[in-house]
């Protein structure tokens, strides 16, 4: 462990207990970074930090539950970790949802109330509140992951695909505070976007074993991309949406 960009980093992971966040952490901790994970689901949570643990002994990998819905416990946790760690390096953005509907004129338009929620709020939340440590780092990075739906949305996933979009605009905003907080030497700390058509882990094809699943990406796979983000300089990244899928 411990011999690239990452190495020393300190990385928050929001929606570090799904299948994307346990494949996450146990990248960045295989990297040499200290992780700290958050989810708003404790056992879900505790499994990925100890798999992550276990996995690449010595790593330091943490969790917390967070709710990432209120800014001021979202600004509470970005400022623990870097009290605690005396930086921040990164912020993964993870947490995820899915609402769709068979056609357009059938969308429940409480789907989108819990995909604000879910893809966007979190988004705005954990921007605001990591964006100063992480332009205080010599190699900060906020990672975003969206969907290609939001560039080419279809009838059945209308608020799914806006609320993709929406985050990213907020994202690429943020990427612009960077840009012009770099000046002319250019941004020393970046914000990027991972583009999938959808997301595949191992128990998903144990339960259908005769699925193709075209185009999707595995969170394993999606994992070294996050890792890579840093691999690359903050101006090639920032405000860029690095696409994991075939263009639609």
């Amino acid at each position: 462990m411990g011999n690239g960009t990452l190495d020393g980093a300190v990385v928050a992971v929001a929606g570090a207990g799904g299948p994307a966040g346990r494949a996450a952490l146990l990248r960045l901790a295989e990297a040499g970074a200290t992780v700290v994970g958050a989810d708003n689901d404790p056992q879900k949570l505790a499994e990925a930090v100890d798999a992550a643990r276990y996995a690449h002994g010595g790593a330091t990998v943490t969790g917390e539950t967070v709710d990432l819905l209120d800014l001021a416990c979202a600004k509470d946790w970005a400022a623990r970790i870097e009290k605690d760690h005396g930086r921040v390096d990164g912020l993964v953005h993870l947490v995820g949802g899915w609402r769709g509907s068979r056609s357009f004129t059938a969308t429940d338009l409480a789907d989108w109330d819990l995909l604000e929620k879910l893809l966007v709020r979190t988004v705005q939340h954990t921007s605001l509140a990591f964006h100063e440590a992480l332009q205080r780092s010599d190699r900060g990075r906020y990672v975003l992951i969206s969907a290609a739906g939001a560039t080419r949305p279809t009838a059945g996933n209308a608020a799914y695909s806006a609320a993709k979009a929406a985050a990213e605009a907020w994202t690429l905003a943020l990427a612009d505070h960077f840009r012009k907080a770099g000046g002319e030497q250019g941004p020393a700390s970046a914000a990027a976007i991972l583009v999938v058509k959808a997301l595949v882990h191992d128990a998903m094809r144990a339960e259908r074993p005769d699925a193709k699943f075209a185009g999707f990406t595995d969170v394993r796979d999606l994992a070294e991309a996050v890792a890579g983000v840093w691999d690359k300089p903050a101006a090639e990244v920032n405000g860029n949406r690095l696409w994991l899928t075939e263009k639609p």
